[in-house]
């Protein structure tokens, strides 16, 4: 190719590691707050625990030596490392000068921009994976034959956006997003990229039915709400390969968020803190949220004046907002620090929180293992992208992979509100 300077050399220099690393960890909240070990190169990740605790205390008398209890050890495991691929395409043409050389100054333009929307949409996926699950969205009403779908999150989409649609009772679909209304918070679907719509009416809330990021509905991260939630409430059996039920250590604290309203949530997360610090064995900090209720708890605490309401009247009372304490980032999350007749709280809003759950997270309890967190693909012989050459022309394809998994070690050190309005 007539170029003055190498497509590689410049990966190599602006679409580097630590640009990727910086981009990943300001932009998400939980993995800019984690631990992380970069050590995990693949294959099963034992994660022990201690299933019981020397417990023979006898008054009056010595414990009788064939009926000592003994501390039980316990190997979790994770079997397999999930990961996650993203795939940025570079048109040749467009980086080209008239006399057919690629123009540094037309790369650097465009890579940053590129760079930014790119890692927003990945970071968007794996946030919501790790936070909230497999899949994107539900359906807040059936599919339609003209291929609308109403949605929880309209905002998680973007155009050309592959995804499968599946429910209870159907086979899954491969769909792909043509159109999206935020204000009515729907999204058409199509069969192909820019096709005509597929008829998703067999797809119906009766049977649950679900948006998921291509390939997310069997090869997820474990998320916080599958480990902190348990089977009854939506959660998994098992963690670890080991039955939560089991072992009290698997076991977070769940609270029962049906009676939240938008007037007592500020009340409702204290008394959940008290019953988790009562029930739970760690010290949990924070509060992970929706913005919704984020909002709600601002309005609650904030206002100068008393909120009436039809059966008392709510105001800044025992609740408060630590002077200078508020933080809001650019990148997806604001937090603030509020004192309370029961103790210190920092709530957090994300914005990939769900709306239905809320965590209490001891940050002891989390750690991210990955095999170098956010890597670029590199073959053999050193080159980062993938030239390829057709008709149209040619075009250079970078993928950026992540092997890795959020581990909970520790479940019953931290909570969770679930079953909200």
């Amino acid at each position: 190719m007539a170029t003055t300077r190498t497509f590689q050399s410049m990966l190599n220099e602006w679409l580097n590691y630590d640009l990727l690393r910086e981009e990943f960890i300001k932009r998400d909240y939980l993995l800019q707050k984690v631990e992380k070990d970069n050590g995990w190169k693949g294959g099963t990740l034992p994660v022990p625990f201690k299933g019981a605790s020397a417990s023979s205390i006898s008054f009056g008398s010595l414990t009788a030596g064939n009926d000592v209890s003994q501390d039980t050890y316990v190997r979790g495991e994770i079997t397999s490392q999930p990961e996650v691929w993203g795939t940025m395409k570079f048109n040749h043409r467009d980086l080209m000068e008239h006399n057919g050389k690629v123009k540094e100054q037309s790369f650097l333009k465009l890579l940053p921009s590129a760079l930014e929307d790119f890692m927003d949409n990945m970071k968007n996926c794996v946030s919501i994976n790790i936070l909230s699950g497999t899949h994107v969205a539900t359906l807040t009403a059936d599919g339609t034959a003209l291929g609308v779908a109403a949605v929880d999150r309209p905002e998680r989409f973007t155009i050309g956006m592959k995804l499968q649609i599946d429910d209870d009772d159907s086979a899954a679909a491969t769909v792909y997003v043509k159109a999206i209304d935020i204000n009515s918070k729907t999204i058409t679907v199509s069969e192909e990229r820019g096709g005509a719509v597929l008829d998703i009416s067999a797809y119906t809330t009766a049977q649950n039915a679900k948006l998921y990021v291509d390939g997310a509905q069997s090869n997820s991260m474990t998320s916080l709400r599958s480990s902190l939630l348990t089977a009854a409430n939506g959660g998994s059996a098992t963690l670890y390969g080991q039955t939560k039920l089991a072992y009290p250590y698997l076991q977070a604290i769940n609270i029962d968020g049906s009676t939240v309203t938008a007037t007592n949530i500020h009340e409702k997360i204290f008394n959940a803190f008290t019953d988790i610090r009562n029930l739970g064995r760690g010290n949990p900090d924070t509060v992970l949220c929706s913005y919704k209720h984020l909002g709600n708890i601002m309005k609650l605490i904030e206002h100068s004046s008393n909120v009436a309401t039809a059966t008392n009247v709510i105001g800044k009372g025992a609740y408060n907002v630590q002077p200078g304490s508020m933080k809001a980032s650019l990148y997806g999350w604001t937090e603030i620090v509020i004192h309370g007749v029961r103790g210190v709280l920092k709530v957090v809003g994300v914005q990939e929180m769900d709306d239905d759950v809320i965590f209490f997270i001891d940050w002891r309890a989390l750690k991210f293992h990955s095999n170098n967190f956010f890597t670029k693909r590199t073959n053999p012989d050193g080159r980062q992208f993938y030239e390829v050459r057709e008709t149209t022309g040619y075009y250079y394809l970078v993928d950026i992979c992540l092997f890795g998994d959020l581990v909970l070690s520790r479940p019953s050190y931290c909570g969770v509100m679930h079953s909200i309005p």
